[in-house]
């Protein structure tokens, strides 16, 4: 049965071949017909999908992030493939944010650490929000003493 489809298959895929040779080459012709081995990858979100032969995979694409803060932006080149830990620690190199001080807003929700950029939606050219974590900020605030007035009570 299995050898059947196969036939069938195949035998689809030539006519495709021979009637659109003028067309300019899709990625359907060059690997239907040759009868290889096929060869599967894992992508970082656990799918198992066919391996690409062009040598360009979607893995190894570089993208463009503008990491827009409250006064200033920054675009980063990162791979579609990263996380958005990784994002925060090129963005702590940039802003002089510690990665556990800043927020990452994506299409208006906070992104973890551990979530990939292109299993989220996050494409050439998008824009990511980055906030400063207003608990830590505070906690700054008063360990050096500028939340508090510099005066001292006089009891009598």
């Amino acid at each position: 049965m299995i050898k059947l489809r196969s036939k069938r298959f195949s035998r689809g895929n030539s006519k495709l071949g021979s009637g659109g040779s003028n067309s300019g080459g899709g990625t359907v012709k060059g690997r239907g017909g040759g009868g290889g081995e096929i060869k599967w990858e894992l992508r970082p979100g656990g799918m198992l999908v066919q391996k690409r032969e062009n040598g360009e995979s979607e893995g190894e694409e570089l993208i463009t992030v503008r990491a827009s803060t409250v006064s200033q932006w920054h675009d980063i080149t990162i791979q579609a493939t990263s996380t958005f830990g990784e994002l925060k620690m090129i963005l702590s190199l940039v802003t002089s944010l510690e990665p556990r001080e800043q927020r990452v807003l994506f299409k208006g929700k906070e992104r973890q650490d551990c979530e990939y950029l292109h299993m989220v939606g996050v494409r050439d050219k998008d824009k990511v929000l980055l906030l400063e974590d207003p608990a830590i900020k505070e906690r700054k605030l008063l360990g050096l003493g500028l939340a508090s007035p510099n005066y001292r009570t006089i009891s009598v």
